[in-house]
């Protein structure tokens, strides 16, 4: 199991909840600080004593307060860590649900998993610990239903290209222009219709404002 754990979690109640959860697990007593700044200096001080971390855990969002920081959440925490520690192991605890979101933690930052704040989290926290620890990504099965929902359409560059501009308030006719500008294809108007026709059958809407709020709230734009 891992020998070297650093929490980053400005709730002290979920702060004591991930060490019971570490604790049933027989993993040796983690470390825990509430800012990023300071879980990013422990993490380059453990680097310089050659004693790495083995595992991150962090979430997302952190609550400002009288202290003063740089890294400012939990994304830009597991960019910097990541840049010292390549191989170091991170799994996000956070509330945070929206699909693009997590899937661009996944794709772009590389992190190894990702557990919601919710019912049975306990539950997930430790399958998720022991499936890092085996190497292998973990993502909680209510995310998992709520990503294979999601996904009923893959959304495409061009799909959010058009959707980008609606909601910029660009009229339909004039999207092709934009389109053209930034070389993304097909850009003629009637592509344009047809994948916006496309996105709301398959989704089972009648409207472009409805497919709009939909893409706003799963944080494709």
């Amino acid at each position: 199991m891992f020998k070297r754990i650093l929490i980053a979690e400005d709730q002290e109640t979920q702060n004591i909840s991930l060490q019971k959860t570490l604790a049933d697990l027989g993993t040796e007593k983690p470390e825990y600080v509430y800012y990023c700044d300071d879980a990013l200096t422990w993490i380059k001080n453990a680097i310089k004593t050659e004693r790495p971390y083995d595992l991150l855990i962090t979430d997302l969002y952190f609550e400002e307060d009288h202290n003063r920081q740089k890294i400012a959440g939990g994304a830009e925490l597991i960019t910097a860590a990541k840049a010292l520690q390549p191989e170091l192991k991170i799994l996000v605890f956070s509330g945070e649900s929206k699909t693009a979101v997590i899937d661009t933690l996944f794709k772009e930052m590389n992190i190894d998993g990702y557990v919601r704040k919710a019912r049975h989290d306990g539950q997930y926290l430790k399958l998720a610990i022991n499936a890092l620890y085996n190497h292998k990504k973990y993502l909680s099965p209510d995310l998992k239903q709520a990503r294979k929902e999601n996904n009923s359409h893959d959304f495409t560059d061009l799909d959010i290209a058009i959707i980008s501009q609606l909601v910029e308030g660009t009229p339909q006719k004039n999207i092709p222009y934009y389109l053209q500008e930034h070389n993304i294809k097909p850009s003629g108007l009637s592509s344009i219709e047809k994948r916006l026709n496309l996105m709301k059958e398959v989704l089972g809407f009648s409207k472009n404002e409805q497919l709009i709020a939909y893409c706003k709230d799963i944080g494709i734009i």
